[in-house]
């Protein structure tokens, strides 16, 4: 074990893993609260068209996975909002839309020479000192947000119309928080890759939710479920040499299923 933990390339992906726990711990609980977990996988498909434009154009694919994510996001929550088509309506066209742009994209780079594969399903163990600075500056700003408005997302996620009638910006935070999924999505998409980040934003807390109602432990719950997860995850994807994120994945609905099978609460979950 201590072996494994001097090796820098594994002292990088604990780091990073960790950070994306965090996040996606604390997210996971809003969205499972406010029914939204199709929104993750609807905003990570359309990063891939980030990415593939990224690649066309010869360019960072973060930079253009980033604008293309953030547009999703908007896009799904300005749609919902104003009630033109139903939110998961919108979502499945705009992923779709997107998906298809980006495969119409590395058609058209034919000489690409970037692990596309690694984008989709990620590869934690590849990650450089860079990825963490990212990771890090990105992570902050958002635990600084939704350190500054978590009460009132709280009471926006329970009772929205209350919510308005009590002055608090609905609107604005319902749009910072699809930005936020957005982000999380970006930086993860080497650690997890886009196919699977999704799980990871509504498995912790879809698990914590079986165990209690409280909501300050019910995030702890989620965040804990998600280091849990990626830890375990990393070192059996290491072991057993298998890919990094799937592991964690398949780690993370392992935990979920026994959590399951002795739900405390006896209750359907959200």
């Amino acid at each position: 074990m201590i072996e494994v933990l001097s090796m820098p390339f594994m002292q990088r992906a604990i780091t990073g893993g960790l950070i994306l726990a965090v996040i996606a711990g604390v997210l996971s609980v809003f969205i499972v609260l406010k029914r939204l977990s199709f929104i993750g996988v609807g905003i990570s498909h359309t990063a891939f068209g980030g990415v593939a434009l990224g690649v066309l154009l010869g360019i960072n694919p973060y930079v253009t996975a980033i604008i293309f994510a953030l547009l999703g996001a908007i896009s799904i929550g300005s749609i919902s909002r104003r009630g033109m088509i139903h939110e998961d309506t919108s979502i499945g066209i705009l992923f779709a839309t997107a998906m298809a742009l980006g495969v119409i994209f590395i058609a058209l780079a034919k000489n690409y020479n970037v692990d596309i594969m690694g984008y989709l399903f990620g590869n934690i163990l590849s990650l450089v000192d860079s990825d963490i600075y990212l990771a890090v500056a990105v992570g902050v700003l958002i635990l600084l947000f939704l350190a500054i408005f978590f009460r009132r997302m709280i009471f926006a996620a329970f009772d929205e119309e209350v919510a308005v009638v009590n002055g608090i910006p609905v609107a604005f935070l319902f749009y910072m928080f699809l930005s936020i999924v957005a982000l999380t999505i970006v930086i993860s998409i080497k650690m997890v890759g886009i196919i699977l980040i999704s799980a990871m934003l509504v498995i912790p807390g879809a698990t914590a939710y079986m165990i209690t109602y409280d909501f300050l432990l019910l995030t702890i719950l989620s965040v804990l479920f998600a280091i849990a997860g990626v830890l375990l995850g990393l070192f059996a994807s290491f072991w057993f040499n298998l890919p990094s994120g799937a592991t964690i994945v398949v780690t993370l609905t392992f935990l979920f299923l026994i959590v399951l099978a002795v739900n405390p609460k006896k209750r359907v979950i959200l």
